[in-house]
């Protein structure tokens, strides 16, 4: 007999280990061990499982940088310990967390789990027991003595999604988040298939570090028809920016009137760097096709291809809190480190 898999589960907080308060009415986090006393079939799996609780919980909208080295941490103090992790998680910054972590968790060889639940694990029709043993049964699966997903996933509704290829697209349906520019890498029905071609595999074995210097000196800037010269030098001038992420129209098009390159332009050589995402869920920025991006190309914006902005934003915070010079960080932006970009 060999030796039993073993996977931490860790329990941030989030909607799957809710329960109704009596007195407010209101849904409150409580410990894990209601999980796991909701959901017995966990004893029926053959692995030793374990578990962590995050102290407080934590509502996943309160969610920050330090939440996310909280986590990293975590896996990196047990990752000898373990063959799988599972992080329960709120569904409302899954995509930020799990993107971060694919970022920070540096040699990763191990599957890293994210899932959480719609409706409350307590509650009768909750999705939270299916998507919790699915999720642990990934985390655990192995062919050769080796993880067949040795990446940051988000498992969630029958589907396994690559973490930093991942969106939240329905506060409502069960099928929470979706992955518009990349198939899923398992789907789960009768049996578990895994689409290995896609599956990110290690090709130099090296200790796992985390990288959990943040710089949140950016912001998310959303254009829409008719935004002014105000509100755009106000983003822009803000104390201790020195990025942006630019989210613009279709293919990465944006006003081509001349104050609005010219706020660029003077961000930009005054050492900023603009990132071009898409607002468009699915397809790819491509600056030049049309003129309307062409000016921005000439600003010195950069392209973020077809990243989500969920990537864009842990990407850079981790690139800026990096200590690399400004042309590094532009360059690393602008392709894939770790499968966020095609």
């Amino acid at each position: 007999m060999g030796k039993r898999i073993s996977i931490l589960i860790i329990y941030t907080g989030g909607t799957i280990g809710m329960v109704n308060d009596p007195v407010t009415g209101t849904l409150v986090p409580i410990n894990f061990r209601h999980i796991s006393d909701q959901v017995p079939e966990l004893r029926r799996f053959g692995f030793t499982l374990d578990t962590v609780t995050f102290d407080p919980v934590i509502d996943s909208s309160d969610v920050t940088p330090e939440t996310w080295k909280a986590m990293a941490n975590t896996i990196r103090d047990n990752y000898s310990i373990y063959d799988g992790f599972v992080v329960l998680h709120g569904t409302d910054t899954m995509a930020y967390s799990a993107s971060a972590l694919s970022f920070m968790l540096r040699g990763l060889e191990k599957p890293v789990i994210f899932t959480g639940a719609q409706l409350p694990i307590g509650v009768l029709r909750t999705d939270g027991k299916e998507n919790l043993i699915t999720a642990i049964e990934i985390a655990a699966a192995q062919e050769n003595g080796l993880p067949v997903v040795p990446e940051v996933c988000i498992y969630f509704e029958n589907r396994l999604l690559r973490s930093n290829r991942t969106v939240k697209s329905s506060s409502e349906h069960f099928n929470a988040f979706s992955s518009p520019n990349l198939p899923p890498l398992a789907e789960a029905g009768l049996q578990i298939r895994y689409n290995r071609d896609i599956i990110r595999y290690p090709t130099v074995r090296r200790p796992l570090e985390v990288a959990d210097t943040f710089d949140t000196g950016m912001a998310v800037l959303r254009l829409f028809p008719g935004i002014g010269r105000a509100t755009v030098h106000s983003v822009l001038a803000a104390p201790g920016l020195r990025g942006l992420i630019l989210e613009t129209f279709g293919t990465g098009n944006a006003p081509t009137l001349p104050w609005f390159l010219e706020e660029l332009s003077a961000f930009i050589a005054g050492g900023g760097i603009v990132l071009n995402v898409t607002q468009c869920q699915a397809g790819s920025v491509d600056m030049g096709l049309y003129e309307t991006s062409a000016g921005l190309l000439r600003a010195g914006v950069i392209s973020g291809g077809d990243i989500t902005t969920e990537a864009a934003v842990t990407k850079m915070m981790i690139l800026l809190g990096s200590g690399l010079p400004v042309d590094r960080v532009s360059s690393m932006l602008t392709r894939s480190l770790c499968g966020e970009m095609s």
